[in-house]
Order: C-alpha cells, then structure tokens, then sequence
C-alpha cells in the first residue's frame, strides 16, 4: 500500500537530522521488516480494540433558511462502532517508523434534532440517523530516542483522513434531510477525523509509558542481573530497527544505570541479508565472561565433594597400593576433594564454536577424626567446548571436555603418579566436574525480551566473538495466555 498519506509521513521522517554520536553495548536487537510487519499488526488490531465504540463531541450549528428563518441544528451522540481494516503498512524512516492503515469502512450512528420559531410557536423536529464512512486513511509517524538507558517514543505527526461520507436520515421532516446533511457533512467529518487523531495520540502516550517504564535489569539469580538499559538511540534502517543494550551482568543488589559514552570501537550487529526471521539478537562473548567474573567474586566457583558415583575412589582404603604413604598416614579415612577456580572462566566465541578455560585448584582432603586434613593440591587447567541453545526465552548450553593439563602444587603425602593422577582427574572431570557445569548451563540465562512475547523457531550461529540468536516471535494475550497466530518473524 503506498498511500498518500503514509508518503507524506516518509517525507518528514527523511528530512529529520540524523543520531548523535553512538556508544558501546554488548547485545544488539534488530527487528526485520517481518519482524516489524508482527509488531504494526498486533499494534492495528490494539488500535481497532480501542477506537471503537468512539464517542464523538456534539455539533451545533445555526444557518439561514429562506421562507423559514434561522433553523438551530443539533449532531449529538455521534458514536463510531465498527472500523475495518483492508490494509496496513509500517515503513522507517532515518530517525522512527511510520504506520498507516487503510480502512474500508467505518459505520457511526447520531441523533439530530433542529428547531426554529415561527411567529410564536417554537418548532421542534428529530431523529436518528446513520453514517457510513468509506475511504478511511489513518497514519501516525513516531519517533523514538534513548533517555538516560529508556526508550522515549514521541509522536511527529498523526493524521486521519475521510473521503465520503453517506449520511441516512430518519424520522422527522424530509424536506429537511439535504439541509442538514449540507451542513453537518463537512462537520461530522472532521470531528470523526479528530478523534480518531486524539484516540490515536492517547495510545501513543501508553506506549511511551510502556517503554519508559521497561525493566533496566533481568536477575538472574541473587548474585547476578542483566544489565538492559539501552545504549544509544535506535537506528533506523531501510528495513529494520536497531536497539543496542549494554548487556553485561552486574550484582544483582546494584542499580543498573547506563554507562558513558564511548566514541570509539562501535560494535553492530550482524547485516540481516535475505534472512526472513524476525529478530535478530547479538551477544558479545563479553557478556557470558561477566557473568563468570561475578560468579568467582560472589565465591561459588568452587565445592566440596564428597560423593562420586564410584565412592569406594574417595577412601584411603582404594589407594593403599597406588599411594602407600596416604594410607600408612590415614587408614581407611573418608577423603574430600575440594575443586576451587582460582580465577574467572574464560568463554570465547569464534566462527562454528564456542570454547572456554578455567585454572582450578584441586585439593585433596581426608577426614581425620571429623577434622578436614588437606594432604596434597593440584593446579588444572580444563579446556572445553560446547553448544547453545534456546530453550523457551532463555538461552543455555552444553559443554564437553576437549583436555586438560595439570602440575602438583604441593603434597604431604610423597610424590604422585603422573600416569595415576592423568586417569583419576580425566574421571572426576568427566563424571562430576562436567555434569554439574552443565546442570547450570541447560538452565541458561534469560534474553531480553519483552514480557508476553515469546521465542520461537530460533536459530543459534557464531561467529568472532559473538554469538547471534536469530528467531521469530509469538505473542501471548496477558488475559488469556492463548498464543496469537504470527504472520512474520522477529530477529535479534
């Protein structure tokens, strides 16, 4: 659709100064056009919902009227019931998007009534009447910038526009129909026009509130949240929107706020090509080592075992042969290994996978008369790579061991196999080590996505440093939570 009014919009949205200078986030949204198409669609049908039934103000006019005189007349009541929509259209321009619709009918009914007196005599006449509009355009050309980490929408220019209008007249006297509708038509149009404009404006505003009002954090936990304030204004493209949010993890007892600027090393998101997903969602490999990072300041990248499927393994018992001096020291003694990081896990993210390291400290432990005696300490590095994967709104993964290396720190209890210690960690990784990593990972952390939308069919690829969610979008009515069919895609 390509309507006049929808043309006149564009134009004022090109001519628009272009952002100011952008600085540095971590997660890059960009809506596509089907992406887009989604969203004017679940807006028009909102629109409809609300406009109707619409009342409009009442109208009084008095006029002339040879052999008769001056004749007062009434429109009240005006009330609009029903809108249809045969067609709908969101374009971008540089700085916000334009949705127009055309509507194939609007039907409204009124009451009219005229008096006028004659000598001494007061006449009084009235009826009902029904109008059907047809040729309705409606357009609104909105605007959106970042403030202080929110969006901010505003609204450049909004407009509707009827051609004709077809005014039944009944009850009262005939003679009096084409009076009125002579001059009342010109009225009743523009009053229709106008409110339909302030209806439009007023859910502009509850929009904006809406936006304004987006959580600036996900928590993901009592240690760590989602920083998703947005960085930057939107960019508008030809086709698609960009949000660009900092995404980093921060404490979650800490107040998100948005960085400064920063006027160099702009990171964008990935061009979109031919692709017909809906959103496009980028994530730097800066935002999973955030998360690791507060993970090893809260302390919780280390723990006690002191139970393995094979737990006959964590007894002096078992190593009386392999590591005589331990059980000449502590016989038959229950032994605890304590596995701590002993810095941040480090995830980096290139073309087809993602692989991450991190240096723990393993402490061999043996309970001595309920007292933890530590006997020897081994430095690991472990290497593993592994896959991510969408599940619901949230994005988790798997890993697996790649290989591993270590040295003996120090030890109480002589010196140790290499062959001996190479066997028993390659188990303890691969049994327990990788498992538990995992159980946390499969749970993953939350995207950004707004409350009441939902991923669907998404598509996972990475490539340097960055890892790209691509998906479409369903919508679930909060009243119901009854899935609303999509007609396109979101991508992030």
């Amino acid at each position: 659709m390509g309507p006049p009014l929808l043309l006149l919009l564009v134009a004022l949205q090109l001519f628009t100064g272009p952002s100011p200078a952008a600085a540095s986030s971590h997660i890059s949204a960009v809506i596509s056009q089907s992406g887009l198409d989604f969203a004017k669609d679940l807006l028009v049908s909102h629109a409809v919902e609300t406009l109707t039934p619409l009342s409009v103000p009442d109208i009084e006019k008095s006029m002339s009227i040879p052999l008769v005189g001056t004749v007062s007349m009434t429109a009240s009541g005006i009330v609009l019931h029903s809108l249809t929509v045969t067609n709908s259209t969101v374009a971008v321009g540089d700085t916000g998007v334009v949705v127009a619709a055309s509507l194939a009918s609007a039907n409204l009914t009124m009451e009219w009534g005229y008096s006028y007196s004659a000598w001494v005599v007061t006449i009084y006449d009235c009826g009902n009447a029904s109008i059907q509009v047809e040729g309705v355009e409606v357009g609104v050309s909105m605007g959106m910038k970042n403030q202080n980490g929110s969006l901010e929408l505003s609204v450049m220019e909004c407009g509707c526009y009827m051609e004709e209008l077809d005014i039944t007249l009944n009850g009262g006297s005939s003679w009096f129909y084409q009076v009125f509708i002579d001059a009342f038509s010109n009225h009743i149009r523009s009053s229709v026009e106008n409110a339909i404009t302030n209806k439009i404006m007023e859910g502009t505003l509850k929009l904006d509130s809406f936006l304004r009002n987006l959580p600036k954090k996900i928590d993901l936990d009592s240690v760590a949240a989602m920083n998703v304030t947005f960085v930057n204004d939107p960019l508008f493209k030809r086709s698609s929107v960009e949000f660009d949010i900092d995404g980093l993890f921060i404490p979650s007892d800490e107040t998100a706020a948005p960085r400064d600027m920063l006027l160099g090393d702009i990171k964008s998101a990935l061009p979109l090509a031919s692709s017909s997903k809906m959103l496009w969602i980028s994530l730097d490999e800066d935002v999973f080592n955030s998360v690791s990072a507060l993970y090893f300041e809260a302390g919780l990248l280390q723990r006690m075992v002191d139970k393995v499927p094979e737990q006959f393994l964590l007894n002096t018992a078992s190593w009386r042969f392999l590591v005589p001096q331990l059980y000449r020291k502590y016989p038959d003694d229950k032994m605890v290994l304590n596995i701590s990081a002993i810095s941040p896990p480090s995830v980096r993210i290139n073309v087809g996978r993602i692989d991450a390291t991190v240096d723990l400290d393993v402490t061999v432990n043996v309970l001595d008369f309920g007292e933890i005696v530590p006997v020897a300490c081994m430095s690991v590095s472990v290497a593993v790579s592994g896959a991510a994967a969408v599940s619901g709104n949230n994005l988790g993964g798997r890993v697996e061991l790649d290989y591993f290396s270590f040295a003996l720190k120090w030890s109480q209890i002589g010196k140790l196999h290499t062959v001996l210690v190479q066997t028993m960690l390659r188990f303890f990784l691969k049994s327990l080590f990788v498992p538990y990593v995992n159980s946390y990972l499969e749970q993953g952390f939350p995207l950004p996505i707004i409350n009441g939308f939902y991923i669907t069919d998404a598509y996972i690829l990475t490539s340097y440093s960055k890892m790209i969610v691509s998906c479409d979008v369903a919508f679930i009515v909060p009243e119901t939570l009854y899935p609303v069919q999509t007609q396109g895609r979101f991508i992030i």
